[in-house]
């Protein structure tokens, strides 16, 4: 039997402004990951996200990223490792508050936008965070990009990891995803897609946007909810790994 974690970030809205469909994500996923107020969402909605979470019987990660609110965390930051270090333990520190309170204990951290996606390629930035998440809680899984300098970074001080693949997006044959302003950097057809993160769990490999194929692992796969048909596309990933014999369940039980 295969198992792989389907994840999704949420709890990104922000005051007045709504944004996913969180409640409606929630019920097709095992990990969710709730922003920390840095890239978006606020206090009111990180505690409703988690109450939601802890209904569906869910895991709950912390997904912290940039100070940029108006960016939606995703503009590149030049801040040092001991910046970085700060930023991820204020933003878990933030999130575990409402855990705590909800009676609701943190699976694990996945970085968020150009946070995660720096952080993939830059093991010094990578070390910041991964020591911020040591140095709180030993026991909590750091989520990243499979085969990146943060799953190293991670092994590096201990934690345990789990790789995260895509199933809309495409990768460099370095493993990295291909940047969402060249052309081909989403998976816009269903079909290939799923069959994509199918090959990704099974066989731990994927094409690359040249053509070749790429050495992968597959904890964690992370889908979207921002939309029915993202909503609908989560069902048929979930219908079509039942008839494949792969078994989602949350990374705590997978790494």
């Amino acid at each position: 039997m295969y198992r792989v974690d389907l994840n999704s970030d949420l709890g990104e809205s922000f005051g007045r402004y709504t944004l996913g469909m969180d409640d409606k994500v929630i019920p097709l996923i095992t990990s969710a990951n709730v922003a920390c107020g840095f890239h978006a969402s606020d206090p009111v909605v990180m505690k409703k996200t988690i109450e939601m979470a802890k209904e569906a019987g869910i895991r709950v990660g912390a997904h912290p990223g940039y100070p940029d609110l108006m960016g939606f965390g995703r503009r590149n930051m030049n801040v040092s490792p001991a910046e970085a270090k700060a930023y991820t333990l204020y933003q878990i520190g933030a999130l575990d508050a409402f855990c705590k309170a909800s009676g609701v204990e943190m699976q694990h951290v996945k970085p968020h936008g150009a946070f995660y996606n720096m952080a993939a390629k830059d093991y010094k930035l990578a070390k910041g965070i991964c020591e911020a998440i040591a140095e709180y809680n030993p026991k909590l899984i750091l989520m990243a990009l499979a085969g990146s300098e943060m799953i190293r970074a991670g092994q590096d001080c201990g934690l345990r990891t789990a790789s995260e693949v895509f199933a809309d997006r495409a990768y460099e044959e370095d493993g990295t995803l291909v940047a969402r302003t060249k052309e081909g950097a989403m998976i816009t057809d269903e079909n290939e897609a799923i069959a994509r993160v199918i090959r990704m769990v099974k066989e731990q490999k994927v094409q690359a946007i040249t053509g070749k194929d790429i050495a992968l692992k597959a904890d964690s796969i992370c889908v979207h909810g921002d939309g029915a048909s993202a909503l609908a596309f989560v069902a048929k990933i979930r219908e079509s790994f039942a008839r494949e014999g792969i078994e989602i369940c949350p990374l705590a039980d997978i790494v």
